[in-house]
């Protein structure tokens, strides 16, 4: 009986107003379900499911006092005595006669042995209803379709809009999440400006929580378009944005654009990204280092570019065997050969393969010759040129024998350093080494040692490497002859110069203007002045155009020492008959030799 009135109450309190009240045998089809919008769902909570969780009402024992029942609204005089029910149903012992049926129907009313609490799944249900309610919000406020097309039409427009971008982002009432910001970076077509806008805009909006990955895309939108203002305008948002946040900007982002800065000529640029990295809290990787060095070689900072690298070095950051020597080549192109050195050997002990063209680049370099400036009188350092030298002979010696067949090049640039410091015999001892075990030496390796030779006057050892050249299969040219001729010259052998000058002619049809010169030099420190006047008209009988040179010579020689002004001026017709021009001083000693002579010839013919 207890029970039966305790389903009756519960149906009291949920059942809808008296005039709408159903009958004790409720036949009521369930309808179909209809949407609940945000309000109505709160006013569901609020009516539909309201009751006054009293734990001693929904008790089970039936000897439990009832007193502290909530109020209820008043009944009617006419269902007083019945709480608004129709009890007719009941039979003889009070109960219903078909206890189920009045309940047919309403399957949603909770059972109350099961309890308030037990219906809802310890309050369960209620979170779940509460929190489709927030989705419905959260739905509500997502962006429409037309509005975000309007966004991209807006943002890969270019010269529509005047002025700034970010009035008209204003207008559009966007809600701004990373989902529409990513949609956004991978549209294509977008002008950098535009994009450089909307990102400001949206750095400046409340909700929006800039992330690592956003601003990657970002930097990498930007970059692509290789712009100088885009990436400019990049790198001040993003300094912006470093000193404002820690973590956000990432080493990623500043590779890109130091690599942008470097492909646009922009070396100082890409060094200030790099300096920034410790400030930002980047770690600095093997790339970064390399795209900072590329910046700056191409721009010719080597100084700066030296300065990455010795924070390379010292971090153990060395990018892969291929930049590696990429850096090589740019430091040897920037005359830093000791600092690629160091870099060839960091690399040697960190077990990175270089290329056979980086460690010949090195040897190259390191035996590169420098003259002396004549502006500014700089002297050559012949120290350094030894230390350098013998650097370049300690990487010669690491070839293995496969490398050393290909390497007549760096073997070439020692001998010939090893040449101009005068080391003559440890030239001649590296160009045996050659002979015995590769490279095979040619001519240019072979003129270096014996122009090293004539020059330390040793001529039976230069005449007997000829002989060797001679020996290997090997025909000396004419500079080769030419070396030796004034190697003798200058020791007086002008017999021997004379035959070597023979033995040229027969080997080479045309000699050059320099092995006639050696020859007309000699003649004329040995005052045969005829000989070489008949020498000089056998040059232009070769086929070889006699020089200024050749002539202005012969005639101070004649001048000066011959004093035969006349033979002088003879050449002197013969170059203006060339279309050559005597200096005005050489024409003033013709003149002047013509009038002593003149003169004491006058005086001798008066005396007598």
């Amino acid at each position: 009986m207890w029970k039966l009135a305790r389903r009756a109450l519960l149906y009291r309190r949920t059942a809808p107003p008296r005039k709408l009240r159903l009958s004790v045998n409720l036949q009521v089809a369930n309808p179909p379900p209809q949407p609940i919008s945000v309000e109505s769902r709160f006013l569901f909570f609020s009516s539909t499911y309201y009751f006054p969780q009293n734990p001693r009402f929904f008790s089970s024992n039936s000897a439990e006092s009832h007193d502290d029942l909530p109020s209820v609204p008043p009944i009617s005089e006419d269902n007083e005595t019945t709480g608004g029910f129709d009890f007719s149903g009941l039979n003889e012992s009070g109960g219903f006669e078909d206890e189920d049926s009045i309940f047919d129907g309403v399957a949603d009313i909770p059972d109350v042995n099961q309890g308030f609490s037990e219906f809802f799944n310890d309050s369960a249900a209620v979170d779940e209803n509460l929190n489709s309610v927030e989705e419905s919000v959260v739905l509500a406020k997502e962006n429409d379709a037309e509005k975000v097309e309007s966004l991209l039409s807006l943002l890969q427009s270019s010269g529509v809009v005047s002025g700034s971008i970010e009035p008209h982002l204003e207008g559009m009432d966007l809600v701004l999440d990373d989902d529409l910001v990513m949609k956004v970076l991978q549209v294509p077509c977008v002008p950098g400006e535009n994009l450089i806008g909307f990102f400001r805009w949206a750095l400046r909006k409340p909700g929006f929580k800039l992330t690592s990955q956003v601003l990657d895309a970002f930097a990498r939108s930007i970059c692509t378009q290789n712009e100088k203002r885009e990436v400019y305008a990049l790198w001040d948002l993003v300094n912006e944005i470093g000193e404002k946040e820690k973590g956000v900007v990432s080493s990623e982002c500043l590779n890109g654009i130091i690599a942008d800065l470097s492909r646009l000529g922009k070396g100082k640029a890409a060094f200030e990204v790099f300096s920034k990295f410790e400030e930002f809290g980047c770690v600095a990787n093997a790339d970064t280092y390399y795209l900072t060095i590329e910046a700056l070689c191409r721009r010719s900072f080597y100084s700066w570019a030296w300065s990455v690298c010795e924070k390379m070095i010292t971090v153990d950051k060395l990018p892969d065997a291929g930049k590696v020597g990429k850096i090589i080549s740019f430091l040897c192109k920037g005359g830093m050969a000791k600092e690629a050195h160091l870099v060839y050997l960091f690399a040697k002990d960190k077990k990175i393969e270089l290329s056979r063209s980086s460690i010949n680049s090195v040897v190259s370099s390191l035996c590169r010759i420098k003259k002396t400036n004549k502006e500014t009188f700089e002297e050559i350092n012949k120290e350094l040129d030894r230390e350098t030298v013998s650097l370049a002979l300690g990487m010669l010696n690491e070839y293995s024998a496969e490398d050393r067949n290909r390497a007549t090049l760096p073997f070439s640039s020692v001998i010939t350093k090893l040449c101009w410091i005068q080391d003559v015999d440890r030239a001649k001892t590296l160009l045996l080494e050659m002979i015995e075990s590769g490279p095979s030496p040619g001519n240019a390796i072979f003129n270096s040692v014996i122009n090293g030779l004539t020059k330390s006057e040793n001529m039976e050892e230069a005449l007997s490497m000829m002989k060797l050249m001679e020996s290997r299969g090997l025909r000396p040219d004419v500079y080769t002859y030419s070396v030796i001729m004034s190697g003798l010259v200058r020791a007086g052998e002008m017999d021997e110069a004379c035959k070597i000058f023979g033995e040229a002619k027969k080997k080479h049809s045309k000699l050059t203007p320099v092995a006639y010169h050696t020859l007309i030099r000699g003649f004329c420190r040995l005052e045969q002045f005829d000989k070489a006047v008949d020498l000089l008209g056998e040059m232009r009988q070769q086929g070889v155009q006699p020089k200024h040179d050749e002539y202005n010579k012969l005639i101070k020689s004649l001048c000066f020492k011959a004093l035969d002004w006349e033979t002088a001026e003879k050449l002197q017709e013969d170059m203006n008959a060339n279309g050559l021009a005597l200096n005005g001083r050489t024409k003033a000693l013709i003149t002047a030799v013509k009038e002593m002579q003149e003169g004491a010839s006058a005086e001798s013919n008066a005396s007598a």
